[in-house]
């Protein structure tokens, strides 16, 4: 579904991903952690072209992204992205939210796009919400309607860009159970997070990384258990600390 294949990218003389090979098969879920400014996010970002590469090519089943020849709008109308600061219309309801971009990328009738956000606000638990703006919901209640708009759009895979990081602790259960869901239900994700739990839960593969380097790339029973290197071990231990 997604290969990364060598990818490099450079801030002037400073390199913020160092050969980065990795991939995530249909239905994987693919948790990818480590220290701040080890180059997690901007990894993540390359694969729907928010961040350039200088080096290396990225597929997204099939399509070639690389830093010359892309077709960034046919990659990101199939990739969903949830962001850790909600990204939504402040001045637009729920329900004007979620049809947006149904209408204007991928030109569906109002009609079926009201029925489609219909369906995935019940999918997250906030049907009751449509006709409210951003700025009348919490944290946690945004986040789940970012996850229903990037549902609406009929992704072919989901990355979550450290969805949790800007709730209060009591608002972070409620997105990750619908990140779960989504899981058990066998939608392709790559997840940044630091939520431990949340990857021993459903992750098929831990991906460390620290410097711009992919460190350790394993099964999550591999990661939790003795098969990693001594770099993430100390970060996990932190984390669970």
């Amino acid at each position: 579904m997604i290969d990364i294949v060598n990818v490099s990218k450079w801030y002037g003389d400073f390199r913020v991903l160092d050969s980065c090979t990795t991939q995530a098969k249909k239905g994987d879920v693919v948790v990818v952690c480590g220290p701040s400014g080890s180059g997690k996010s901007t990894l993540i970002k390359t694969i729907n072209g928010l961040e350039s590469f200088q080096q290396g090519e990225i597929r997204v089943d099939g399509m070639r992204l690389h830093r010359l020849h892309t077709s960034l709008e046919k990659i990101r109308a199939r990739i969903g992205m949830v962001f850790q600061n909600f990204e939504l219309f402040p001045h637009l309801t729920v329900f004007e939210n979620i049809l947006l971009g149904q209408i204007k990328v991928l030109g569906r009738s109002v009609e079926e796009a009201g029925d489609k956000a219909t369906t995935y606000l019940a999918r997250v638990g906030m049907a009751a919400h449509r006709d409210k703006f951003p700025g009348q919901l919490s944290g946690g209640q945004q986040q789940r309607i970012a996850i229903a708009r990037a549902l609406a759009m009929d992704p072919i895979a989901m990355l979550f860009d450290e969805p949790t990081s800007a709730l209060d602790p009591e608002m972070v259960n409620e997105v990750l159970e619908v990140m779960i869901s989504l899981a058990q239900e066998g939608m392709t994700m790559m997840v940044v997070t630091h939520e431990m739990g949340f990857a021993k839960r459903v992750a098929s593969r831990v991906i460390f990384m620290d410097e711009g380097a992919i460190i350790d790339d394993c099964t999550k029973d591999e990661f939790f258990g003795s098969r990693r290197s001594s770099r993430s071990q100390d970060f996990l231990a932190k984390i669970i600390h």
